[in-house]
């Protein structure tokens, strides 16, 4: 089952999106999320900002074309390994 979250933009707007992948790199936390769980999902990567110990997180979508490019192929490297266990 893939777990759905709440997040709340900049603009205080709502998006209610599903967590299909998670993993940490270096010490910071990412999350593979899409807008719906059907087939025709749009997929962001997002990153989280909040400190150690932070009883929320802060997460935000992953701009910097060179790190969602070197995180994008580790969340497809996991998916595979995922599909492949199935």
């Amino acid at each position: 089952m893939i777990e759905k979250l709440a997040f709340k933009t900049e603009d205080g707007e709502v998006l209610e999106l599903y967590v299909e992948e998670e993993t940490r790199i270096a010490g910071t936390s990412y999350l593979l999320v899409t807008d719906s769980d059907g087939d025709e999902a749009t997929a962001y990567i997002l990153k989280d900002l909040s400190e150690d110990g932070e009883s929320e997180a802060c997460y935000v979508m992953v701009d910097d074309e060179n790190e969602l490019d070197a995180v994008y192929r580790i969340f497809e490297q996991l998916m595979e390994e995922t599909f492949e266990r199935t």
